[in-house]
């Protein structure tokens, strides 16, 4: 029979399995690489050379049994791929957007140290044995838990000596021998170089009996001898271990210029992606872009763009996994360094507002107000932590949406000594609405309506009582609509007006609606003049256009009880504008806040005694420049051009 030159399903399967695994062990690469400092639980991860030689193995293997197929289907050698993204692998890839965040691997802990080469052995003896000052060490079954106390030896003689050889896992609540658990080799290993020692009730023993055997003795010449050598650079291998370091020195490098180009785009709120993850080609996106302008001038950059092309590195860490898990790495420390200012505040303030978003889901914003003790002068700072999903959108639904948050931010409800949110009634509502319902729970969480929401509404009920102030803001709008139709009759605007230009009003915030009406206030005969243009260059053209500047100029532009309304509004709206600007700052207190309101209501309450004859004479002044004689007939103001 002729050699078969395709692999069987069982061989397939098994080699499958050896990938999905290996992949699996990739995960948190990054963290592993820099040695991170954080304390969680994760799987056995380390990188073994082992694992390496099957790969390398198994390429070979299919190399062969493929013969005329491998260039179906091959990568280009300058295509950004990441880490478990392989030729001839048979994995299907599914929800490649989606990001999994995966707990990095302390590697300086020894329950991870299983599976380990040579190289790990120097690595983990070139950083020595780690222990942690904040270490928690959890209690039995019998209330006993590992104490510091057993790093210190106490001879006979009252001499102390440091065992550097005792480390604590935290991750499996055990002990263990630095040295045996590396160098330690045979069938006669303790618990100590194995699986760990947890037995507090008799650790000072067994720690005795640990250290004076010969197992252990050995263990320990090893690791000073090759302590030694590693700092002096004389090992056996020392050309191994140069090239080793090199090695080592061009990847950190390679990672701190991406990491780098990543916070950058980040900062600005760029996009990274492109139409395709290949370097030196069109479209690349910015990324790509930036990490080739880099390597026009950086050497270590120039080496590995190198090495991608020449096809001699598989992982480029340049693609768009990488650039997430980073993203997602920055993210956490950025949440983790606000998380600690408020716990070191302890006391704060949650505020809440709900939105729809683009894709029409109700999204809830949660800020945190709480003085920053952490500055050398402390002060009120306000940190906007995340967008929560909202489903149900009622006052219950909103309070466990809060509750769940923060649980999960491991933030006590009951130090809130506060609560803003707008003036809805899920929110406010004194029987269900959310503030009651976080008040049954803290009643020293003060609730505080927004003083901007009470403010707009309270100026919008004020305009929408009154009939002429509809009219006066909707002629306002119709000038906007009217020049901003089409970039001709635009010209023409800014051909007759200054530096203002006429702006839609605001609906959300009334206050603002002060910049669409000082255009007018301040420009009105330009823009009399522009809508005058305007009728007889559009005559011929567009009829309607005609019939609006017209009657735009003629029915309310020269009507002096438009003039009139026109300096009371912008008036009013400015004050209320410096009020509310205010408002929103950060540090704002209650009781500033409650003396500006006081200093608004003074303020209108003479602009109601005397503010309508002063309107009336800048209106006159406006109406002189404009052309426009007003008069007064029975109480009335009317309108006679000169």
């Amino acid at each position: 029979m002729m050699p078969r030159k395709f692999m069987s399903g069982h061989e397939k399967r098994k080699r499958k399995q050896r990938i999905d695994t290996l992949i699996q062990s990739q995960a948190g690469s990054l963290d592993k690489f820099f040695g991170s400092k954080k304390q969680k639980e994760s799987s056995n991860v380390v990188e073994n050379l082992e694992n390496k030689e099957e790969w390398e193995d198994m390429g070979n293997e299919e190399n062969e049994n493929l013969e005329d197929n491998t260039d179906a289907g091959a990568k280009e050698p300058n295509e950004c791929v990441d880490e478990g993204d392989h030729e001839d692998m048979d994995v299907e890839v599914q929800n490649e957007d989606m990001v999994v965040e995966c707990e990095p691997t302390n590697i300086d802990d020894p329950r991870n140290w299983d599976k380990i080469d040579q190289n790990f052995i120097d690595f983990i003896v070139e950083r020595g044995p780690v222990r942690r000052d904040g270490d928690y060490f959890p209690k039995d079954m019998e209330g006993r838990h590992f104490t510091p106390f057993h790093y210190i030896r106490r001879l006979s003689n009252g001499e102390k000596q440091d065992r550097r050889w005792l480390v604590y896992s935290s991750a499996s609540d055990k002990v263990f021998c630095f040295c045996c658990k590396l160098f330690a080799q045979g069938e006669n290993k303790t618990l100590l170089a194995t699986n760990g020692l947890r037995n507090w009730r008799n650790l000072g023993q067994r720690l005795k009996n640990h250290e004076a055997s010969n197992e252990h003795i050995a263990s320990m010449s090893k690791w000073i001898e090759s302590e030694r050598r590693l700092k002096k650079n004389e090992t056996i291998d020392q050309s191994v271990q140069d090239q080793i370091k090199k090695e080592k020195e061009h990847w950190k490098g390679v990672l701190v210029r991406i990491i780098e180009a990543v916070k950058t785009l980040a900062k600005l709120n760029l996009a990274f992606l492109g139409d395709n993850e290949k370097i030196y080609q069109e479209r690349n996106g910015i990324f790509l872009s930036i990490m080739e302008m880099v390597a026009v001038y950086d050497p270590i950059m120039q080496e590995h763009f190198r090495r991608i092309q020449n096809g001699e590195i598989h992982y480029h860490y340049l693609s768009h996994k990488i650039q997430n898990e980073i993203i997602q790495m920055l993210a956490n420390e950025v949440k983790s360094s606000i998380l600690r200012k408020i716990k070191d505040a302890k006391y704060f303030a949650v505020i809440l507002d709900c939105t729809p978003d683009i894709s029409h889901q109700e999204q809830m914003s949660l800020v945190i107000r709480c003085v920053d003790v952490s500055a050398s002068t402390p002060k009120v700072e306000e940190f906007f932590l995340e967008f929560l999903k909202v489903e149900d959108t009622t006052g219950s639904g909103l309070f466990d949406e809060l509750e769940i948050v923060l649980a999960s931010l491991q933030l006590d409800i009951g130090d809130i000594r506060g609560q803003g949110y707008d003036n809805g009634s899920n929110m406010k509502g004194k029987h269900k609405g959310a503030q009651k319902r976080l008040l049954d729970i803290n009643p020293k969480a003060f609730y505080t309506p927004c003083g901007c929401h009470s403010l707009n509404l309270v100026l919008c009920d004020m305009a929408n009582s009154c009939n002429k102030a509809k009219s006066f803001f909707g002629v306002v709008q119709r000038i906007y609509c009217l020049f901003s139709s089409s970039p001709k009759r635009w010209k023409i605007l800014m051909e007759n007006v200054g530096g203002l230009t006429v702006k839609s009003l605001s609906q959300t915030r009334w206050e603002s609606r002060v910049d669409s009406v000082r255009a007018i206030r301040y420009q009105a005969s330009g823009i009399k003049e522009a809508l005058l243009e305007l009728a007889d260059v559009d005559c011929r053209d567009d009829a309607g256009a005609k019939s609006e500047a017209e009657g735009l100029v003629r029915h309310e532009i020269e009507d002096f009880g438009f003039l009139v309304g026109m300096v009371i509004w912008h008036t009013m709206l400015f004050a209320v504008k410096c009020v509310s600007k205010t408002l929103q700052k950060e540090d704002m207190h209650i009781d500033v806040a409650i003396d500006q309101l006081k200093g608004l209501i003074t303020f209108l309450d003479k602009y109601r005694a005397s503010g309508l004859a002063e309107a009336i004479d800048e209106a006159k002044e406006i109406a002189s420049k404009m052309g426009v004689e007003p008069v007064f007939h029975e109480k009335r103001v009317i309108r006679r051009k000169k």
